[in-house]
């Protein structure tokens, strides 16, 4: 059997990551259009800080002049920090024209540290045109990857569809997004098996590699979900990707070191207690109890190493955010991951794959940590891990490499001898 599909499928996924995540874009300006059949004056009083009905947007709870600065303007958001309060946010106004152009940058942020928002500005401009108002939104900033900026983008395409409905009704009602949607995420799944399954052949045992695949990614993803859920997130979802896999979103910023590393981890976490269960059901399977000893084995060997590839030591990786978390030092944060990467080097060699292909993984592990630790720095430091958390984390994380190790080491030792 080549190895040419399983490669070409992780050089597909690693440029995707580079794209969505690494690819250094510069600055770059996110432009949004709007056409509303109103008067210049309603449209300016909505969209400028300091117009009459600047908090319209349902996102938007206050938008008032800061005392003694006469260009400075704090808004506040039904969005919550760490500590469940609403965000608030200074902003610098310059208005260009009067009633009809404004700059704006960030000064201050509850939530995130002010370097987040150093190259960011927005200007808003109307033109009108008859009975006709045209609005033109404009955001510039520094971006690394596509993802957030492709996140921008749709964020101001749904706050001109709430300026519309607005204007039409005179209320902002949160628009479910269609994206979101449990039925559109089950068609995503639906979609990234079929663009899997040409990967592991275009036959029924393909279509069940690439089936099991999905299935082992959605359980990795409702063991971060149920992570989220444990620390107190009211709103918790998941986003499918086609190819790459998953991503659960958590429905505030995090409040603890503690937090983060134990909502990186139980994405493994969970799926490790599936381990002993798929290991019964395969002796049970020998002694005739079940018919499905072969698929629990295949199930079992790529659980296995979808969760080890994900507890790698790379930044962008579940295994590198826990790893930040447990070890302050430098060198703490080279042992553990020289550690990792030993054992699952020993995996590796343990079910025979050859010392070219264990170094090629090497090299591409190496590529995969270029690609920087990334991440939104909060404004607060985070509540630290005392020396138990810290311990149970660090267990946890090798806890979980050694028994996806064992999983693979089953799996293979039984459909290849």
């Amino acid at each position: 059997m080549t190895h040419a599909p399983a490669i070409a499928l992780l050089v597909i996924n690693v440029g995707l990551l580079w794209l969505l995540l690494a690819v250094p874009l510069g600055l770059r300006t996110v432009r949004v259009k709007g056409s509303f059949r109103a008067s210049r004056a309603k449209v300016w009083s909505a969209i400028f800080p300091l117009g009459t009905s600047a908090d319209w947007h349902h996102s938007v709870l206050a938008s008032h002049l800061v005392p003694d600065a006469p260009t400075r303007v704090q808004q506040t958001y039904t969005h919550l920090d760490r500590h469940g309060e609403p965000i608030k946010r200074s902003l610098e106004i310059t208005e260009t024209q009067a009633g009809v152009e404004y700059d704006a940058r960030v000064l201050e942020d509850s939530a995130l540290d002010a370097a987040f928002w150093k190259d960011f500005g927005e200007r808003r401009r109307l033109v009108e045109d008859g009975d006709r108002v045209h609005l033109t939104i404009e955001q510039t900033d520094r971006y690394r990857g596509l993802a957030f900026l492709i996140f921008r983008f749709f964020a101001l395409r749904r706050e001109i569809r709430a300026l519309q409905q607005w204007l039409e009704t005179g209320q902002s009602k949160p628009a479910r997004v269609a994206f979101e949607h449990p039925l559109v995420q089950c068609g995503l799944a639906v979609l990234s098996t079929l663009l899997l399954w040409p990967f592991f052949g275009l036959t029924r045992t393909g279509l069940l590699l690439s089936s099991l695949l999905t299935l082992v990614i959605v359980l990795h993803e409702l063991g971060h979900m149920a992570a989220y859920r444990a620390f107190g997130h009211k709103t918790v979802r998941m986003i499918f990707v086609p190819l790459l896999g998953g991503v659960a979103i958590g429905g505030r910023p995090y409040n603890s070191v503690f937090e983060v590393a134990t909502c990186a981890l139980m994405g493994a976490g969970m799926s490790a207690f599936l381990i002993p269960v798929a290991i019964f059901l395969h002796k049970a399977a020998s002694n005739d109890m079940f018919a499905s000893g072969p698929a629990v084995l295949i199930f079992l060997l790529i659980l296995g190493a979808f969760n080890l590839l994900n507890l790698l030591p790379m930044n962008r990786f579940d295994g590198g955010q826990v790893l930040r978390q447990v070890f302050y030092s430098p060198i703490g944060r080279v042992a553990g991951s020289f550690l990792i990467t030993l054992i699952i080097a020993g995996v590796g060699w343990r079910i025979g794959v050859s010392t070219p292909a264990l170094l090629a993984g090497l090299a591409v592990f190496a590529l995969l940590s270029m690609m920087g630790s990334g991440g939104v720095k909060p404004r607060h430091r985070l509540d630290e891990m005392t020396g138990g958390q810290r311990i149970l984390s660090g267990l946890g994380l090798y806890s979980a490499v050694a028994l996806h190790g064992y999983a693979i080491v089953y799996a293979t030792d039984r459909l290849f001898s």
